[in-house]
């Protein structure tokens, strides 16, 4: 539930902040409504990446729907991988260009540059899968043909396998020592 206050004429021209009014919402709500935590959005605002677009009569922050992109903005790099720095940076160099090709260029190439991570990480995760469907081929093999009393040390010269299939080096790594 957002509470509405009455707006202080200080931060934002009266007509304007009465307009506006019915939009904006103190910090603790638009904490709930981003789900981050209020003193995550203070530290955001220490960081010149949030600022409120005015205050109440009492003093309060008040933040409206540019303050949730934000926020959702912040976040969502930050799940890419974006330090809060490299946020800030960002933000700063967009907000201090003079022509907006200029704002695009170092956001473009930081966007460029995480595009090509991510491929790299996705490639190396497909790997992984494939390790591990192999692995877990091999070890399906293990348990259904091995007797149950076979030691363990038996398990390095097994012959229930294909001997053209090397053993996988996730099964491989449990027998070396």
């Amino acid at each position: 539930m957002t509470v509405r206050l009455p707006i202080a004429p200080v931060s934002v021209p009266a007509q304007a902040a009465a307009e506006s009014s019915v939009s904006l919402m103190q910090v603790g709500d638009l904490a709930k409504e981003t789900g981050k935590s209020v003193r995550a959005l203070h530290l955001y605002e220490e960081l010149e990446l949030l600022r409120p677009q005015a205050r109440s009569k009492g003093g309060f922050r008040l933040y409206g729907q540019d303050s949730v992109r934000r926020i959702r903005w912040i976040g969502r790099l930050q799940e890419l991988g974006f330090s809060l720095g490299d946020i800030q940076g960002l933000a700063k160099d967009f907000e201090t260009s003079a022509v907006a090709p200029a704002a695009m260029v170092r956001v473009r190439q930081q966007y460029a540059d995480k595009l090509a991570a991510t491929r790299e990480q996705i490639e190396r995760l497909r790997q992984l899968e494939r390790d591990l469907e192999k692995s877990l081929s091999f070890l399906e093999a293990c348990d259904s043909v091995c007797e149950p009393e076979t030691v363990i040390r038996a398990c390095t010269s097994c012959d229930h396998h294909d001997c053209h299939d090397p053993m996988p080096e996730l099964v491989a790594g449990l027998h070396a020592s």
